[in-house]
């Protein structure tokens, strides 16, 4: 890929490019409990942004797009939002300079495997690609984690999406064979090993995206946080689910709806199936945390009620394949990728079977990715 970028470069700009990389993330385990203050574990993938820069003697920003093969311009001095992926560009350039420091034109070439709408989050690895590769030529100074925020302020302000912290911080502070334990109320992390060679990530895209998914994911929200205000009035410190365990929860069950009381209930547990799969990965019983991953699935599906008909079918039919360890919807829900961990010598005969039944049941063709845990940002080699 990097050859590819250097060429594109100086057939565009006339320029030798430095080249950075950014990756996708996955996710092992742990959804709906970012905003609820409480754990994350994703790792970085080996499917990646590539960005060529080289400063130019101007003040603009330009961007060539090979998988688009769209070019733009802009002015630096004059950056606003707008209404294509470039905007992910400009945030970043817009923070950086909002924090004082001085941007001069630059030339970029980008491109990338990282799948659109897959759920590995190819606009984080877009803010950290940039964001990285402006930090280096320009000599700023910029620690990961503040890129990551930057990458944040970036998909809340120019992209209006209101993400966590999970995939800007994953797709900067990436180690190979290790995912990230996150705790997502003071962004302290801690890398846990996952280094099984014998096995494979394979995400399997249901190609389906339900426009229930942002109401729902709002209505989740409230719900979580009705059962804080409940609970409060037993447990004056909690802040958050974070801070309730599940005999806590227990309790206090008849003091809130059937309903709220299910969605908190899945996040206490969410919660403490990560903890307890992170001391799991540590003793290397890959298993018994794919069998937690079924378990969250479970979950997803009927406590928190953020599955679908697709997912549930993906993940039942995962569960019958012998070398399937593990599996469960990933990311916020209603369509998306079910992640999956696969022995590295049956990834094809599983890639083959999954899409078999889901042709058979559903009549459509799903996306396969097959992918490992690999480094963060980085300049190419």
């Amino acid at each position: 890929m990097k050859e590819n970028i250097v060429a594109r470069f100086e057939e565009k700009f006339d320029q030798q490019p430095l080249v950075f990389a950014a990756p996708g993330r996955v996710n092992l385990i742990g959804e709906h409990t970012d905003y609820n203050e409480g754990f994350v574990l994703p790792g970085a993938v080996d499917k990646r942004i590539y960005v060529g820069i080289a400063r130019n003697d101007s003040n603009l920003l330009n961007v060539w797009a090979t998988q688009y093969q769209q070019k733009f311009s802009y002015q630096l001095d004059v950056i606003q939002p707008v209404k294509n992926w470039s905007t992910y560009l400009l945030g970043m350039a817009y923070h950086i300079k909002q924090m004082g420091h001085d941007l001069s034109g630059v030339n970029v070439v980008i491109d990338g495997d990282v799948p659109l709408g897959a759920g590995m989050s190819s606009s984080a690895a877009v803010c950290s690609a940039f964001g990285f590769a402006l930090n280096d030529i320009f000599g700023l100074g910029l620690s990961r984690m503040e890129l990551a925020l930057l990458g944040q302020k970036t998909e809340h302000r120019f992209a209006g999406v209101k993400c966590g912290i999970m995939d800007q911080f994953a797709s900067l502070h990436g180690k190979k064979g290790h995912v990230i334990k996150l705790d997502c109320r003071s962004l302290g992390y801690e890398y846990i090993p996952f280094d099984f060679p014998d096995y494979k990530i394979v995400l399997v895209n249901t190609m389906v995206s339900h426009t229930l998914a942002s109401s729902e994911y709002n209505a989740r929200r409230q719900q979580c946080e009705e059962g804080v205000r409940i609970l409060k009035k037993y447990f004056p410190s909690a802040k958050s689910l974070r801070d309730i365990d599940e005999a806590q929860l227990e309790k206090h069950k008849n003091d809130m709806s059937d309903l709220v009381y299910r969605r908190c209930r899945f996040v206490v547990t969410e919660n403490e199936r990560l903890l307890r799969g992170c001391d799991l990965l540590k003793k290397g019983d890959l298993k018994s945390f794919g069998d937690m991953m079924f378990e969250a699935h479970e979950g997803l599906s009927k406590w928190y009620e953020v599955s679908c008909k697709e997912s549930d079918f993906l993940v039942a039919s995962a569960k019958q394949h012998e070398a399937v360890a593990g599996s469960r919807q990933m990311g916020g829900g209603f369509g998306g990728c079910t992640i999956n961990i696969v022995k590295t010598d049956a990834v094809e005969d599983f890639s083959s079977y999954i899409s078999e039944r889901y042709i058979g049941q559903f009549k459509i063709v799903p996306e396969i990715y097959v992918t490992q845990i690999e480094d963060g940002a980085k300049r190419a080699e």
